[in-house]
């Protein structure tokens, strides 16, 4: 397998659920200042222009980091990375969704508001926004998400890659983690583990 990613992006949660789960793979850096991502090479690999790609052995290509971190988990049952528990595993996703559809796109806004909009001032008022509504998202995370050390209380998940990197981006957009002793002591937590210090070794965090 091998994983296109950009160094600080979500791809970089699919980089640590790889590590969990133990699985072979290379890795293909794309340079965002470049525009690799936009690129014929990599737009025939992913015609979205985005980060991950997961390339299987089979040439199979998945996107969408969810469903990418689904995927790894199922590829190595022994790394428990989703629970049985019906429950549990609908909080799980509930999270993740959240990271998809709300916290991602309010990160987004700093510097991708032509996604939305065509004037410049659209994209200093998105920008200008961005504290705000990652405040209000770190207050959620805070909140509902954690249920203990991690996102399902004492057990790691494909979860806790994803909400890693997305609590990560909260200093860069103006959140002071002073106001988050939980999210703080996460972000401690999983810094620790060996996953993440192998990504951190190979510079794609």
């Amino acid at each position: 397998m091998q994983l296109y990613y950009a160094k600080g992006t979500i791809a970089i949660a699919a980089a640590i659920a790889l590590q969990e789960a133990g699985l072979d793979h290379t890795t293909a850096r794309l340079d965002f200042g470049n525009a690799d991502q936009t690129g014929a090479d990599y737009l025939r690999t992913n015609p979205k222009g985005r980060v991950p790609a997961l390339v299987l052995n089979d040439g199979t290509v998945l996107t969408e980091c969810g469903a990418i971190l689904e995927f790894i988990a199922s590829q190595s049952p022994r790394a428990d990375l989703v629970p049985d528990d019906a429950i549990a595993a609908a909080h799980m996703r509930m999270v993740m969704y959240y990271l998809a559809s709300t916290m991602h796109v309010a990160h987004a806004h700093k510097m991708r508001g032509s996604r939305w909009a065509d004037a410049q001032s659209s994209f200093d008022d998105m920008k200008n926004k961005v504290p705000e509504t990652m405040r209000a998202c770190a207050r959620y995370v805070e909140n509902e998400c954690l249920r203990g050390d991690y996102v399902l209380g004492d057990r790691f998940s494909i979860a806790d890659c994803y909400l890693f990197i997305a609590c990560g981006w909260l200093p860069g957009d103006g959140v002071d983690l002073a106001e988050f002793p939980k999210i703080t002591a996460y972000l401690d937590r999983i810094n620790a583990r060996d996953s993440v210090k192998a990504v951190r070794a190979a510079d794609m965090l």
